[in-house]
């Protein structure tokens, strides 16, 4: 848990002296906001003033530094570690609106101000970490912590957690080992960037689109066929071409990809789109292979510099895992629960198929959506599509923000006089259950030209207090790729769409909940193993009833959502549950082998043999020459899951047997939500494996899960 550009004003006077400067300047990114709540003004700031405020951040950020390091006084918990944690306000606003937006917008102005600033960020934590007499004052409260019967537990916490935070970045290197650390260091961010933005604009690039005549369109339904109708438009006249109207266009964007193969008949379209998708990054313009080892061998080498064997060992400290061990423990454990059920699924699936394609017919990965849906039709006379005219986004807005009121008493106020950064973006205020507020939720749903694909939480500002105990609002931020609106057609979400918006709240209600002092133990600052329980915790509703009928309604006839459907909709569920769970182990068997490598990968080694030779453990289907996962994992390669994608698995785990406690005691009862808000609250103040045994009784197990899957009864 790094987070050396978190945190408050230190040093006031200073930051007033160089604060006006800029102010003449009119940068709304560095003087104080002026707006409620010192919400972010984003209709002020350009991406030349967050290159500046970058910048300024940084500068602001040594000063304050220096003054804890140079400091006279005998190092105390106030004047090092609680100081050190307030500093860098100024440059943690700029970075993360310029990160988020680069994300959420995706122009190439953004980007390109974001890869400029990057090699001076890295190079600026960096020199934090390895400032000598910084470090020194932090050894020595945490050597004497001991005698200090005074300090809070969150304040122990910190002391701990700062103390390990330096130590496993490279402080107590001395020499030409912290000149190592540093070219490692600044190596691995340019490598990142790189890498994360070459996934951001092969997404976009014309080869990973499909043009569909309009015969080739059977099976799809008429929404889908809509919105790609519409894309296929609006590309012909951006780029100077005339309209088809028998032209359709999909793309490897989840609202296009998902449902074409899902639904689309024609299988060599589908084999063509999966192939499309599956090459990504894996050479021309954007190719990633060359990179993903750079950053493979880059990490090994990070971590035999910190006397580690492995990047997975290294990485590993500090989470609930704690070692490599137990990470595959865990993986194992689930690969054989899991893997006879999954090989029963594909067979049945397979034995459906031939029903009508010949005893000849071999189920490939791209027929595993098509033919696993048609089952489930005639199966549970289930499909998708039937629990669309049900969420109506608008409802499901109300529906999913409703869920945090009945769990614990919070409201949420459209506030329309705040800026957002695109016109689709919704600000909400959200207030707890006495009327105080909580913080601010930008929500943005709409996918568009340019975002990155997926959904993801995050936040322009972490909640924090001051020595009075004053709290300085979250600003926190989820963001989706809903299909737009076309004319006057509501927008219809499928039930995993929802489930993704269930999921992206849970993050965002422990942003907006946390009561922490300290902006490192604030929010989602938690181990990286446990962030995904609140997350996932929220999915479990989107089966239950009682939560459904409060929002889940026909967007024509009002009535709610039938039991029965429900009920299909379990079932179904349950029977893709263990091929869900195979490909996750697959992702998380090809993240440990990239990063429990104890020799550097060879330059000519064959990305998609490695990936293969990882995944056979787990795979469902035998690999597609050409296909690969690694050149577009962004997780693990350019995001924050290195060595952590089980993560996911893990998260899963919890989540399981932490609903299993409200199935007990009622989905909404005040007791166990009670307890499960004191966790949102806590952020990383307390170590989660105790916090959660506070909130269950007991240690979690996967019976909980097993059972949520029908693998066990």
């Amino acid at each position: 848990m790094n987070r050396i550009i978190m945190g408050s004003v230190f040093i006031t006077a200073l930051m007033t002296i160089t604060t006006n400067s800029i102010e003449a300047k009119g940068n709304a990114l560095v003087q104080p906001s002026r707006l409620p709540y010192e919400a972010v003004p984003f209709d002020k700031i350009t991406p030349a003033d967050m290159e500046e405020a970058v910048l300024e951040g940084i500068k602001l950020q040594n000063q304050e530094i220096e003054a804890i390091a140079n400091s006279e006084e005998l190092p105390s918990f106030e004047n090092t570690i609680a100081a050190f944690d307030r500093t860098g306000s100024v440059l943690n606003l700029a970075i993360l609106t310029l990160s988020n937006l680069e994300a959420a917008v995706g122009d190439t102005v953004l980007m390109n101000t974001l890869a400029k600033v990057t090699p001076a960020l890295s190079d600026h934590s960096t020199n934090i970490l390895l400032n000598e007499k910084l470090w020194d004052r932090i050894k020595k409260v945490y050597d004497s912590k001991e005698t200090r019967t005074d300090l809070s537990p969150e304040a122990l916490r910190l002391i701990d957690e700062t103390y390990r935070s330096f130590a496993e970045s490279g402080a107590n290197l001395k020499g030409k080992d912290r000149d190592e650390y540093r070219r490692l260091n600044s190596k691995l961010s340019d490598l990142s960037v790189k890498f994360s933005q070459n996934v951001t604009n092969e997404m976009s690039s014309p080869s990973r689109r499909l043009w569909v005549k309009e015969e080739d369109t059977a099976g799809i339904p008429d929404a889908i066929k809509m919105a790609a109708r519409n894309e296929a438009k609006e590309v012909l006249e951006s780029e100077g071409k005339p309209d088809d109207t028998s032209l359709y266009l999909f793309t490897v964007f989840s609202p296009s990809y998902t449902p074409f193969m899902k639904y689309a008949d024609n299988r060599e379209l589908r084999k063509q789109l999966y192939q499309i998708y599956n090459t990504r990054n894996n050479g021309g313009e954007f190719d990633n292979t060359k990179i993903l080892k750079d950053i493979a061998n880059t990490r090994l080498e990070l971590a035999k510099l910190m006397g580690k064997n492995t990047f997975a060992d290294f990485q590993l400290q500090g989470t609930m895992a704690a070692n490599p061990t137990n990470v595959m423990n865990l993986l194992e454990q689930l690969r054989e629960n899991y893997t006879l059920p999954m090989q029963k699924e594909i067979q049945e699936i397979q034995d459906y198929a031939r029903q009508t394609q010949g005893n000849d017919f071999i189920l490939m990965p791209w027929d595993y959506s098509y033919w696993a849906n048609k089952l489930k039709n005639d199966k549970y006379a289930f499909n998708d599509e039937d629990m669309k005219p049900y969420f109506e986004l608008n409802n499901t807005i109300n529906g999913v923000l409703g869920l945090a009121t009945k769990l614990y008493g919070y409201t949420f106020k459209e506030n329309k006089e705040l800026p957002g950064y695109h016109p689709d973006v919704k600000v909400f205020e959200v207030y707890d259950n006495d009327g105080s507020i909580l913080g601010l939720l930008y929500a943005d749903f709409y996918y568009r030209a340019g975002k990155s694909p997926g959904a993801w939480m995050t936040e322009f500002r972490t909640e924090t207090k001051d020595d009075n105990g004053s709290r300085k609002l979250p600003l926190i931020s989820i963001v989706t790729n809903f299909s737009k609106p076309v004319g006057d057609e509501p927008v219809l979400l499928t039930p995993y769409e929802v489930e993704t918006f269930l999921h992206e709240f849970g993050h965002a209600l422990h942003g907006l909940s946390s009561q922490a002092t300290y902006a490192s133990l604030s929010g989602t600052n938690v181990y990286h193993d446990f962030v995904e329980l609140f997350s996932q915790f929220n999915e479990n509703f989107l089966t239950e009833k009682e939560f459904l009928d409060g929002f889940a309604k026909h967007y024509q006839t009002g009535e709610k959502m039938p039991e029965e459907l429900l009920d299909r909709f379990i079932s179904s569920n349950q029977f893709g549950a263990a091929y869900a769970c195979m490909k996750q182990l697959g992702f998380g068997y090809l993240d440990m082998a990239y990063h429990t490598i104890n020799e550097p990968i060879a330059e000519e080694m064959n990305v998609e043999i490695f990936e293969k030779n990882a995944q056979e453990p787990v795979k469902i289907f035998e690999a597609v020459e050409g296909c690969s996962t690694s050149p577009s994992f962004g997780h693990i390669f350019s995001g924050s899951y290195a060595a952590g994608y089980y993560g996911y698995k893990w998260a899963e785990v919890l989540d399981a047997d932490a609903f299993a406690a409200f199935k007990e005691e009622g989905i909404f009862n005040p007791a166990p939500a009670g307890r499960f808000k004191k966790m949102l609250q806590s952020g990383g103040t307390v170590d989660p494996s105790q916090l959660y045994k506070t909130f269950r009784g007991k240690d979690p197990s996967v019976d909980a899960l097993l059972k949520r899957d029908g693998i066990k009864k």
